[in-house]
């Protein structure tokens, strides 16, 4: 399938993360005006390098892994920009760049988690163990985070990786991850020690 991109400089977006936007460039109104007429998404992908360390073309300085974005809410203000609130979706892999237009676009294929080969009681195991961590991380938030916290173990993914104090890098990592108990496991591993369950 092909995407408009829309890149965003260190930015790593996963599933069923909120993401509130403001879109003031040319191409990405144009952009925003082609998904709110089609009612498609559009893929967010993280700029890796700026222009000032990197002379490669733009397209080449974007992740090549991704998340599709879909419009929950648009605002449109009088000036031409928009404030837009979009939620995460499937997670694709870039084939192909495609630079001809006024904004990035890509064809890309949706690269959804494989199945876990330990099952779901391992899954729910993790998720409960990543939970803990990160009430222990943020003990003065414990109330927020326990009633925001999805009980879906992909979302509590999501969720924590919102929480934790990742670097992009580290964000992308997760992203990539091939099942769901993988994702889970390099949350955990990036949760600081001092915050950690002691087994």
């Amino acid at each position: 399938m092909r995407v408009p991109l829309f890149p965003l400089p260190n930015l790593v977006l996963f599933p069923g993360q909120v993401l509130p936007l403001y879109v003031f460039e040319a191409r990405y109104r144009e952009l925003l005006a082609r998904v709110q007429e089609s009612g498609e998404p559009f893929g967010i992908v993280r700029i890796r390098w700026s222009s000032e360390v990197s002379a490669l073309p733009f397209h080449e300085r974007v992740s090549r892994v991704g998340t599709l974005a879909y419009v929950t809410r648009a605002q449109r203000h009088e000036d031409g920009t928009s404030s837009i609130l979009v939620v995460g979706g499937e997670r694709f892999a870039v084939q192909d760049f495609d630079p001809s237009e006024s904004y990035l676009s890509a064809e890309v294929s949706l690269t959804p988690l494989e199945p876990d080969m330990l099952g779901q009681p391992a899954v729910d195991a993790l998720a409960r163990h990543l939970l803990s961590d990160l009430l222990r991380l943020h003990p003065g938030d414990k109330d927020a985070i326990m009633e925001g916290a999805p009980e879906d173990p992909l979302l509590l993914a999501s969720f924590a990786a919102a929480l934790l104090p990742l670097t992009p890098e580290q964000r992308e990592e997760a992203l990539e991850a091939s099942t769901l108990l993988d994702r889970l496991e390099a949350l955990l591993g990036f949760v600081p020690v001092e915050a950690r369950e002691l087994n």
